[in-house]
């Protein structure tokens, strides 16, 4: 089915010749949302002069090209199934008795008429066109073959309205006016097998003035005959909904004056020659643009904040804008806030009339092979906003080679994106589809594999965790995955991943929580928290802790609720909220005394510090970190907890005035830092050192530890600290009034602060809360 946008039917008076009223007749049927062949004939029979049962067989003939003849009452009840009135019914029957007086008495061709109408509510695609058209008639041409452009993209796209509208453009600037022909290949119509190419070239030619007697039987021939009938002619051909480029090769004129423009949801890039175009969704102001021209701009920009909505709602995807548009002008009394809440109930709003984008979507599964139509089904039980072979292996339950394979022919069907390598996207609307056919899978083969996927993720994340050395990591115990494992080599590459997952990281731990997978939860909660923490996304931090702590209570597991009223802890004491934080760590120091993890108990009331020194109370800060100290001890296996607690004991000193009791602790807390290798750690005692040589005047010093920090974080990537480093040395030079040296590192430390969302005040207040 090539794609449509609403607008007017097809005029049937425009039509030269039979063959083009066939055409026309074709594109009724697409406009009227292709309803099926045995839907339009049961439609059709009670319609007649007098009513009959009427044969799917029998519409089907009406629309093949090539008939010699029509049945007239036949086609005037098909046109009043399709839902026109009687006034256009009446034009459709006048234009049918011409055409066959026309071939009659042996009159026009037709060849200058065989284009689609091209829409009035065309908008958009500016760039596309533009290169289209250059390519056509720059001067870049090539001199000695025919052009072919390849316009290739999901169903819905536009693909068949660019490729009419550019046609058009071409034809009224004067270019190829010698011959326009079109076919639809039917390359994934429900009802009809794609057109075979030597029945598409006896058309042709019988278009292009041949007697139907001396059209050769063969394929080869009648191609070769149609490539001399073109030599020397300025022709366009527009092959519409091309299945492949088997489909499409013989097609092909061999004149240099030939333009060939092809459609298709497949890749055609096995096309020699072809200049390739993949079309993408509309942008946002596009798709407002197609709203407005349809449902009119005094209701659009009356609701600015709804129709964005709208245009979000159908993912920029023309179809389907096209669809709600028309379903909107049909109802004027709807406001745009309430249909956009409609859209809400997921794609049965997505339809009008005889047309469906579900059905839409539905062809472009059809033709595919088992394999690719088995995993896009999969697909929809996947939680993440994008993919990777590794993530779809699990969930399909193939090894990763077989799951990047199938993901790369979906690419070609465009039935997925790829917007960076080694990662899938779907459409949102295809993502909602998606999971529609995933949920009528049978309910064990669904569990199975939502299971091999959450084990992966959660073994996964759990290697990429101890790769950026986050510590007290529990194992994956029975979350653990079974088949080949994504495993991390470097600190980098390990980061990277969490990076590039960090779209998905909420979506899965609610995923999970959705699942009814409770151990997956908390378990993968806590392997986050070193990337949220050095990334600085304290509110998925606190987030993905709150459905830990749910898990666990659900498990009745002590050491699962202890670890997530911990993290929601910590998180929420940086945030500031320190009246929900407080009663979280108590909570999970309490915890960790009953079951006996007595140094997971020091550090949570270590961190009961830092409520304290967000009170300003210091001495009690400083009071509950020496008291950690002592109960802490000098076990070897305590190197980190230990650093820590003397990195923070020192930072109390320091506010406190206690400055050689600072410096002290912060070389012991170096000193265990770096014996645990924990190099976060070491980043902090760096910028505190930097901030107690600062407030003793030695500002060489400070700078030198400044620098010494930006370098360390950089080593991991910590963009928060990159910017506390920066912007620490900006103060220490505007202190020495080096200023222009001052306004690069300023600028500098707010496009990290910028990274890490955080605000220059924000940096600033921790900066200047010692003096």
């Amino acid at each position: 089915m090539a794609d449509a946008i609403n607008g007017a039917p097809p005029d049937p008076l425009r039509a030269a010749d039979l063959a083009e009223f066939i055409g026309l007749l074709g594109e009724l049927r697409r406009w009227a949302g292709q309803p099926s062949y045995r839907v339009l004939a049961a439609r059709t029979g009670p319609l007649l002069r007098p009513p009959r049962t009427v044969s799917a067989f029998t519409v089907v003939d009406a629309f093949k090209p090539g008939r010699r003849r029509l049945d007239l009452d036949l086609v005037v009840g098909i046109v009043r199934a399709l839902g026109l009135g009687e006034s256009e019914v009446a034009q459709w029957r006048e234009a049918c008795l011409a055409v066959h007086a026309t071939a009659k008495s042996g009159g026009s061709s037709g060849v200058f008429r065989q284009l689609p109408a091209d829409l009035a509510t065309f908008t958009g695609r500016d760039r596309v066109v533009r290169e289209v058209m250059a390519a056509a008639t720059g001067p870049g041409r090539r001199a000695a073959t025919v052009v072919i452009s390849a316009i290739e993209g999901m169903a819905g796209v536009g693909k068949t309205r660019l490729a009419v509208h550019v046609a058009h453009r071409l034809v009224r600037d004067g270019r190829f006016t010698d011959a326009q022909l079109y076919v639809d290949l039917h390359g994934f119509d429900p009802e009809q097998e794609p057109a075979d190419p030597s029945e598409v070239l006896a058309a042709f030619l019988r278009q292009l003035g041949v007697p139907p007697a001396q059209v050769p039987t063969g394929r080869a021939e009648r191609a070769a005959m149609f490539r001399d009938r073109l030599q020397d002619q300025a022709a366009l051909v527009l092959l519409d909904n091309a299945a492949d480029e088997e489909q499409v090769r013989d097609l092909v004129p061999g004149g240099p004056d030939c333009l060939v423009l092809v459609t298709s949801r497949r890749s055609l890039a096995g096309l020699d020659g072809a200049d390739l175009y993949p079309l993408d969704v509309f942008t946002e102001q596009e798709a407002l643009a197609l709203l407005a021209r349809i449902v009119g701009p005094q209701r659009t920009e009356a609701e600015p904040a709804a129709s964005r909505a709208i245009a979000k709602a159908c993912g920029y995807l023309p179809l389907a804008l096209a669809i709600v548009a028309a379903r909107l002008r049909a109802r004027p009394a709807w406001s745009l806030d309430h249909f956009a809440e409609r859209l809400e109930r997921g794609l049965s709003e997505l339809e009008t009339g005889g047309r469906r984008l579900r059905h839409v979507f539905a062809l472009s599964l059809r033709s595919l092979p088992n394999p690719l139509r088995a995993l896009f089904h999969t697909l929809g039980l996947h939680p993440g906003a994008d993919l990777t072979p590794d993530s779809v292996a699990a969930l399909h339950g193939v090894d990763p080679a077989r799951a990047e394979d199938l993901l790369e022919r979906l690419v070609d069907e465009h039935l997925l994106q790829q917007p960076s390598p080694g990662r899938y996207a779907l459409h949102d609307l295809l993502r909602v589809y998606a999971a529609e056919l995933a949920a009528a899978a049978p309910p064990e083969a669904r569990a199975a594999a939502q299971r091999r996927l959450a084990d992966w993720y959660v073994d996964t994340v759990h290697r990429a965790a101890l790769a950026i050395r986050t510590p007290e990591l529990p194992e994956p115990g029975p979350c653990r995955w079974s088949g080949i494992a994504t495993s991390f080599d470097s600190y980098d590459r390990a980061l990277a991943w969490f990076d590039a997952e960090a779209a998905n990281s909420g979506a899965v731990v609610r995923w999970l929580a959705a699942c009814d997978l409770p151990d997956h939860v908390w378990r993968i909660a806590l392997y986050q928290k070193g990337y949220f923490m050095l990334r600085w996304r304290l509110e998925e931090y606190v987030q993905s802790h709150a459905l830990a702590l749910a898990a666990g209570r659900a498990l009745d597991d002590r050491y699962a609720q202890a670890r997530a009223l911990h993290g929601m802890g910590v998180a929420q004491s940086q945030l500031g909220r320190l009246d929900e934080a407080e009663p979280q760590l108590q909570a999970a120091v309490d915890l960790f005394r009953a079951i006996g993890e007595r140094g997971l108990e020091v550090a949570a009331l270590a961190d009961i510090g830092l409520i304290h020194e967000a009170r300003k109370d210091y001495r009690a800060a400083l009071t509950a970190y020496d008291g950690a100290l002592a109960v802490i001890g000098s076990a070897d296996g305590k190197l980190r907890s230990r650093g820590v607690i003397r990195l923070n004991a020192g930072w109390f000193r320091h506010l406190l005035g206690d400055h050689a009791g600072a410096r002290a602790q912060y070389e012991d807390a170096m000193a265990d830092l770096r014996a645990a290798d924990e190099i976060r750690g070491q980043v902090i005692v760096l910028g505190n050192l930097a901030l107690l040589h600062r407030d003793t005047g030695d500002h060489a010093s400070a700078l030198s530890c400044f620098q010494q920090q930006f370098e360390t974080s950089r080593s991991i990537g910590d963009e928060y600290f990159q910017a506390h480093s920066l912007m620490g040395s900006t103060l220490v030079l505007e202190a020495l009034g080096r200023d222009a040296e001052a306004r690069s590192f300023r600028e500098r430390a707010l496009t990290f602060a910028r990274k890490a969302g955080m605000s220059e005040e924000e940096i600033l207040a921790r900066l200047n809360s010692t003096g």
